[in-house]
């Protein structure tokens, strides 16, 4: 089953080098005579090729519970504070939302080849952390305007690939910016790293759960505390949603 699953993870990862390549080329060449709304559909276009690929060749399966606590209307704004196990939720979320979505991401990701240049041609939200107190003014002004077009703002609120079964430093800067936008955040937990985990080359086939709660709102609200009850959701249904990865060690005698 080893062999089985390596064979399919190269596979898939062929698949998507292979198809970004004319993709990405396409969106830089449409680009200029396109608003940012085309482009970035032409965008998760590809994006859903490869979750649809993953699914197909891997096995992986999505499962999305919660969909109905989406705000709706075409300028209903949000800020996504996402549970970070693996690529894939990185991929899913832009197939899976039916709104825009802007990333918050550091800006190295638009030097790689071909995914980067595409990505540079998309309207989201790329920081130089070494700007400090600067970046955020940024992630402010155009989390705004795009928050007022109606493009939801996605944040991977511990920063980094968490491995499964463990829980990262939440960091306050989504419901910072929520407050200072007067959006609401929405809380999502996702169980990828039973499929795809951390830095793992071979993949296995499984279901994802992708579970969405209710908007809360941030009116009123200071940073760390609504940052906490973040977590305190994403983490509990976490635990409900993938409890083998949460089984305490059994003490030595």
């Amino acid at each position: 089953m080893k062999i089985v699953n390596f064979l399919r993870s190269v596979l898939h990862l062929l698949f998507m080098a292979i198809t970004v390549i004319p993709w990405a080329l396409a969106v830089m060449v449409a680009a200029p005579f396109m608003n940012s709304t085309k482009v970035y559909w032409m965008c998760a276009r590809w994006l859903k090729l490869a979750v649809d690929g993953g699914t197909v060749i891997l096995g992986i399966k999505n499962k999305v519970i919660g969909f109905e606590n989406l705000p709706v209307g075409d300028k209903a704004p949000a800020v996504l504070l996402v549970k970070h196990q693996s690529l894939w939720e990185t991929f899913c979320m832009a197939a899976l939302m039916p709104h825009p979505l802007a990333f918050v991401f550091k800006k190295e990701l638009l030097k790689v080849p071909f995914f980067g240049w595409a990505m540079a041609r998309m309207d989201m939200i790329h920081i130089d952390r070494a700007d400090g107190a600067r970046a955020f003014i940024k992630v402010v002004q155009q989390g705004q305007r795009l928050l007022d077009q109606g493009t939801w703002v996605i944040m991977f609120p511990e920063g980094t690939r968490i491995e499964r079964g463990q829980k990262g430093n939440y960091k306050s800067g989504g419901t910072r910016l929520a407050i200072r936008t007067g959006a609401p955040v929405i809380p999502i937990a996702v169980t990828s790293a039973k499929c795809w985990p951390k830095k793992a080359f071979i993949k296995t086939p499984g279901t994802v759960e992708f579970s969405i709660g209710k908007p809360i709102s941030s009116e009123g609200r200071e940073p760390d505390e609504l940052m906490k009850e973040v977590e305190d959701w994403i983490e509990a249904e976490m635990h409900r949603l993938d409890p083998a990865a949460y089984v305490p060690p059994r003490a030595t005698p």
